[in-house]
């Protein structure tokens, strides 16, 4: 038996936050091993802790359908929980996974903050079937001289939907075969969207959609939001300043409500470096069988 620990990630207050499955001692798991645990948890991704010869750990991460090469939520989860059990303490380490080396930074007060690939911009995409995919009007999306629909990544590539209002994104009722079907056309592996409208004073509240991975919809999704913040600097709509410190908002379609932050440190108009942080809570641990 495997024990798996439950931790939502990116929650705000204690509250809300994108579910992960996290094993902390995985180095005796083959690769069918943890996708089958993916599996029988059923959560948007199970985050598999092992050793590396260089690097302080390595992550792997398993959808309950493939893996993937990285997951934020599903990293911010596994830091917090090495610090809850003492593995780890505050301060600096590196992070091997399937998308590269990444740091780490573990704060004090529980925060852990994750770098991310520099950003990939690529195609730009004819709107009119990415709303159909996602079952609104393409005139619900922005204006796409001011920022068009693209691919882009800082680990994962994904297509990005601006969306004009707060109630056009809850108005979305995804196609989920359309939306994969557009997705492996582009090398993406689903569609986030996102709006400026935000609730609660984020720079953006948004949706996520990855059913290539078998992802129906997820509540915080850490590569995406940096993805999305990097678009709205390489497009112009937040500059250097706003860039060092923005928030997003996501899962309240779902009803549980998360806050990701994201840091980009530039120079002139190109992203050095990307940052994702926020904080997770422990909800418990199931024995699975491997």
């Amino acid at each position: 038996m495997t024990t798996v620990h439950q931790v939502d990630a990116f929650s705000a207050m204690g509250q809300g936050g994108n579910p992960a499955g996290v094993v902390l001692d995985a180095d005796g798991l083959s690769t069918n091993q943890m996708q089958a645990i993916a599996q029988v948890m059923g959560l948007s991704e199970t985050a598999f802790v092992l050793s590396h010869p260089e690097a302080d750990r390595t992550l792997r991460f398993f959808t309950p359908t493939a893996e993937v090469g990285l997951c934020g939520h599903a990293t911010i989860a596994s830091w917090h929980l090495l610090m809850e059990h003492h593995r780890v303490d505050p301060g600096h380490y590196t992070m091997w996974t399937p998308s590269g080396e990444q740091r780490i930074h573990c704060d004090t007060d529980g925060r852990v903050a994750m770098s991310q690939n520099r950003p990939q911009f690529g195609p730009v995409l004819d709107p009119e079937p990415v709303a159909k995919s996602l079952g609104i009007d393409a005139t619900q999306l922005v204006d796409t001289a001011r920022i068009p629909v693209q691919v882009a990544s800082t680990g994962l590539h994904k297509i990005f939907a601006p969306i004009q209002s707060l109630e056009s994104l809850m108005a979305i009722r995804p196609d989920l075969d359309a939306i994969e079907a557009l997705s492996r056309s582009v090398g993406a592996i689903g569609v986030y969207c996102y709006t400026l409208d935000s609730q609660h004073g984020g720079i953006a509240q948004c949706r996520n959609f990855a059913p290539v991975v078998g992802i129906k919809e997820d509540s915080a999704t850490g590569t995406s939001a940096a993805a999305t913040a990097c678009l709205l600097f390489h497009h112009g709509l937040v500059d250097a300043t706003q860039a060092s410190d923005l928030v997003f908002e996501q899962g309240y379609a779902l009803g549980q409500p998360s806050e990701i932050q994201v840091r980009l440190d530039v120079e002139g108009k190109t992203v050095e470096r990307v940052w994702v942080a926020g904080r997770a809570t422990t909800r418990g641990t199931r024995e699975v069988e491997a």
